[in-house]
């Protein structure tokens, strides 16, 4: 079976493989019913048939004669008249060495055995038929009787049957097909409230999962609501720890910034800078920490497209000197599952290295994953000397810097890198065709 066949097997909803799993054994049920049945039902009407043929068998048995010289008779006809009436259908013969004794139906016809299982009668029909061995007194010889009727009619009522047989199974084919999806959907509809409910929460319309669900699906709804507020819960007391942090660290800064304010000028210019990277760095991680305290977290959505127009706008000012140009091949309908905050903290480190790496050109665009289509990556590339191929994996880690002579703090694509992470996404650098750097950004896309 292909690869994308059986893909498109596994993402079947549980609602769809319910229904097929259904229908196939249904179809295969009702065939095997409407194969099997015909001859079932023929083998039944046979054999009430030869138990009828034995009570006329019976009766020839009393009214049949035979003298010592072997000569049949029948002393009285048999109840049923179709055995007088040519070409009914209804046949029987008894013979000896030296005589044979026929049924009137026969009319001047004798029965015809074309093979062991095969009797042919006056039209030459097939027959059902009996036979019996007879001994007499009089005649010490075998007598042996054959009694048939045509399988015509028989076969023809077992069509007939079959005929009506097919047209019920068609309903009750239908009628059960019904039912299942009826009872298929009433027991899979808890499974779409919950879907339903997660995504009022993704919304931010609920803070939890309604409790009342069956209990096989509440262990999971439960453990979902323990999780969210769990979730919440971090999120509010990192976002407390990093305030309490800040607090904490900025009576000592003050005392710090006051004792450097006391010393000569070189002393305050060689101190100061520290004094406000450390100061920025509070402020900017406790910035972080209010942003990932969002409640709504699983509702954010941001346009890539305005972002990187609003960064590009601040940037080439910045570096008007360099002239730099930026291409934003964007779709402006193209939208993630990333804070605007966020989203704009992760692409302004990206492009900001863009801007002091590049020569003249920054191409922003975007791409489908390949093995995710609900992954878009974000693609930014520049014209600069890039990064050699086996720094590429080290360059993200916290604190490196390739080139010291650069202002900044080697935390940058840390950073992006750690928030792409906690959005379900990814980062990875490689090396541009335009000759410098290329980032590649994969992020979720909007619901």
């Amino acid at each position: 079976m292909p690869i994308k066949k059986i893909r498109l097997i596994k993402r079947l909803s549980l609602k769809s493989r319910l229904v097929l799993a259904a229908v196939v054994w249904l179809t295969v049920m009702i065939i095997a019913a409407g194969l099997m049945m015909p001859s079932q039902v023929y083998l039944y009407m046979q054999e009430d048939t030869k138990q009828q043929l034995a009570i006329y068998m019976d009766e020839i048995a009393a009214a049949l004669e035979a003298d010592d010289k072997g000569n049949l008779k029948l002393t009285s006809p048999l109840s049923d008249p179709r055995f007088t009436r040519p070409y009914s259908g209804f046949y029987w013969s008894a013979k000896t060495d030296k005589a044979l004794l026929r049924s009137r139906s026969l009319w001047d016809k004798t029965l015809i055995a074309k093979d062991e299982h095969v009797l042919l009668g006056a039209r030459d029909e097939k027959l059902i038929y009996i036979k019996s061995t007879l001994y007499y007194p009089d005649y010490p010889a075998p007598i042996e009787v054959v009694i048939g009727t045509d399988q015509q009619p028989i076969a023809d009522t077992v069509r007939s049957l079959m005929g009506q047989l097919w047209l019920i199974l068609a309903l009750l084919y239908i009628g059960i097909l019904a039912l299942i999806t009826i009872q298929i959907q009433w027991s899979l509809s808890p499974l779409s409230k919950m879907h339903k409910e997660l995504s009022q929460l993704r919304s931010g319309k609920k803070t939890q999962l309604d409790e009342e669900y069956p209990k096989e699906v509440a262990p999971v709804v439960s453990d979902l609501n323990a999780l969210v507020f769990h979730y919440q819960e971090l999120l509010e007391r990192a976002r407390h720890h990093a305030g309490n942090l800040s607090h904490a660290l900025k009576t000592p800064l003050s005392v710090l910034k006051n004792e450097v304010s006391a010393k000569d000028a070189m002393t305050q210019e060689q101190l100061r800078p520290s004094l406000e990277q450390i100061q920025n760095q509070i402020d900017y991680h406790l910035g972080r920490a209010r942003m990932a305290g969002a409640k709504n977290i699983l509702a954010v959505s941001s346009c890539p497209s305005e972002r990187v127009d609003a960064i590009s706008m601040a940037f080439d000012k910045v570096y008007a000197d360099r002239g730099i140009s930026l291409i934003n091949e964007l779709d402006s309908d193209l939208n993630v599952a990333v804070e605007q905050t966020d989203l704009d903290e992760m692409l302004g480190n990206i492009i900001e290295n863009a801007y002091k790496w590049s020569s003249s050109l920054i191409r922003v665009y975007s791409a489908l994953h390949k093995d995710k289509p609900e992954t878009i990556e974000i693609i930014i590339e520049d014209d600069g000397i890039g990064i050699p191929k086996h720094e590429l994996d080290t360059v993200v880690k916290r604190g490196v810097r390739l080139d010291e002579t650069t202002p900044g703090t080697g935390l940058g694509l840390n950073i992006v890198c750690e928030m792409a992470h906690s959005y379900r996404g990814k980062l990875a650098l490689e090396q541009s065709t335009l000759g410098g750097l290329k980032v590649i950004l994969s992020m979720k896309l909007a619901q």
